[in-house]
């Protein structure tokens, strides 16, 4: 690996693109997916992103697959 600097630009841009996606409310619909558990009552709150987390867990795997592919 010659430099680590332009993955680490890489990373950024992509965080900084996903964190302005979310504030402008273009991610409303994460964590609001059939799959995902929503227990509300009066005292009591319970939240499981079941289906939300899987799809996380698939995007960084191929992301990780195709950096070590690339590389």
């Amino acid at each position: 690996m010659s430099s680590a600097g332009p993955l680490l630009v890489a990373a950024g841009v992509v965080l900084v693109l996903v964190g302005l996606l979310a504030w402008s409310g273009g991610l409303g619909w994460f964590g609001r997916l059939p799959g995902d558990i929503r227990i509300e009552r009066e005292t009591v709150r319970v939240y499981l992103p079941i289906v939300s987390m899987l799809l996380v867990s698939a995007a960084v795997s191929l992301v990780l697959y195709l950096f070590r592919r690339w590389l």
